[in-house]
């Protein structure tokens, strides 16, 4: 009893030796390593300024980007509802597009949509997205692609609030919210 008690007391002073260590020589905790992760990029395409039209290979976004990221973007992927980062977020910021860096969506104009994923009813500026009909899954859909990677976002649809009446419905893995007080170090 008595050994039990003094392996176990030595295992909380071990764990709490190591924590405050690893605190204090400014290694993060694993939780933060990961929420950091999505911002780090390895991606030599990835501009919040350069707005120019890319002409990149599949084959080459499938080797930069991670494999979630690449099946919605670029395989038309779609998350599962309500399970995924962004469908209930209420930060206020800028939504820019995870695989090129291209600024899609102010989060003034998100809503709260009941269906599941993030919604906004109007892109950041008229060029950011570009429209394309979807016939998958025999729906009549409007696809909502990047206009600069033409990586896919998700739909649009016509039953959104005003003033637009739309409700883009975008996947949460194909967009990098930057809070608003980020914003002005990235310009």
């Amino acid at each position: 009893m008595k050994l039990s008690y003094k392996i176990m007391t030595l295992f909380i002073l071990l764990s709490a030796t190591c924590f405050f260590s690893c605190q204090s020589s400014g290694q993060k905790t694993h939780k933060t390593q990961t929420k950091e992760k999505k911002f780090e990029t390895k991606n030599p395409y990835y501009s919040r300024t350069d707005t120019s039209k890319l002409n990149v290979p599949k084959s080459t976004w499938k080797k930069i980007l991670p494999p979630k990221v690449y099946h919605i973007a670029f395989e038309r992927g779609t998350e599962r509802p309500f399970k995924n980062q962004y469908w209930d977020y209420k930060g206020k910021g800028v939504y820019y597009c995870a695989v090129c860096g291209n600024k899609l969506f102010s989060a003034t104009a998100k809503f709260a949509s009941t269906c599941g994923w993030p919604s906004f009813f109007e892109p950041s500026r008229k060029d950011a997205v570009i429209y394309q009909e979807d016939h998958q899954l025999d729906m009549n859909r409007i696809e909502v692609r990047c206009a600069r990677c033409d990586a896919h976002l998700g739909h649009v649809f016509r039953d959104g609030p005003p003033p637009t009446g739309l409700r883009y419905c975008m996947n949460s893995l194909v967009l990098d919210f930057v809070p608003k007080n980020a914003i002005a170090t990235i310009k």
